[in-house]
């Protein structure tokens, strides 16, 4: 086991329609095998130590695709904020979801906001979801309230605008995990990840295990964080 244990790791999580292609499934498939694994990843982060993970599972820009693509991962989301609530319950986990509720459905917002309030007072760790997310989205809006607010131009600081983020008490990442060999970040995360180790994995996400999440911890405590020091 590593020595030094993160506090919060953040997964872009990349590669399930690869996936599918690469197995002949339709993408569908590949986006169930996606939500598997990132139940097996997560569980094992989580009993490795790690107190809060963040999981990029649906962009601003994911609308785009075809409307039977949005309507099944819609599904897939809608599943994890219901059927899997009694996971979080049992695990101690608190669950936030970081996003604009612009253009969302009334049925997720109800769900989003039912499944916050019920894992609220849980301890064991947090997991934040990145839905309906973009990162300079995310530091706009921060600046809107900022500015609603009437704040004095001599009192907005870099402390102001993170406690205006979404979901706040999220803290900076401290390693970004991105699958599929993929090697950019894709407007995740951009505020949180200011100092954040970065590690490219080239297996697509649904091939993930709990082995990986092993070489992760051990991958972050080969490096020498120096925070521009």
């Amino acid at each position: 086991m590593a020595d030094v244990i993160p506090r919060h790791i953040g997964f872009i999580v990349d590669g399930n329609r690869r996936w599918a292609k690469r197995h002949g499934l339709p993408t569908y498939e590949g986006h169930l095998a996606g939500y598997n694994t990132v139940q097996e990843v997560v569980t094992a982060t989580f009993e490795a130590g790690v107190k809060y993970i963040t999981t990029y599972i649906f962009s601003t820009e994911n609308w785009k695709r075809s409307e039977d693509e949005v309507g099944r991962l819609m599904g897939l989301f809608l599943r994890l904020l219901s059927s899997d609530l009694p996971i979080f319950e049992k695990n101690n986990i608190k669950l936030v979801v970081l996003g604009s509720r612009e253009g969302v459905g009334e049925n997720i917002l109800k769900a989003i906001d039912n499944a916050e309030a019920v894992t609220a007072n849980n301890t064991a760790g947090t997991l934040a979801i990145c839905f309906n997310y973009g990162g300079q989205l995310e530091i706009v809006d921060a600046v809107k309230k900022i500015v609603a607010a009437k704040t004095p131009i001599d009192q907005i600081t870099t402390d102001l605008i993170a406690e205006n983020l979404y979901s706040p008490d999220v803290p900076p990442i401290d390693m970004v995990v991105r699958t599929s060999g993929e090697r950019r970040l894709s407007n995740f995360m951009l505020w949180r990840i200011a100092y954040s180790e970065i590690m490219i994995i080239e297996k697509l996400w649904p091939d993930l295990t709990r082995d990986d999440v092993t070489e992760i911890l051990e991958e972050y405590n080969r490096r020498s964080r120096r925070f521009g020091g």
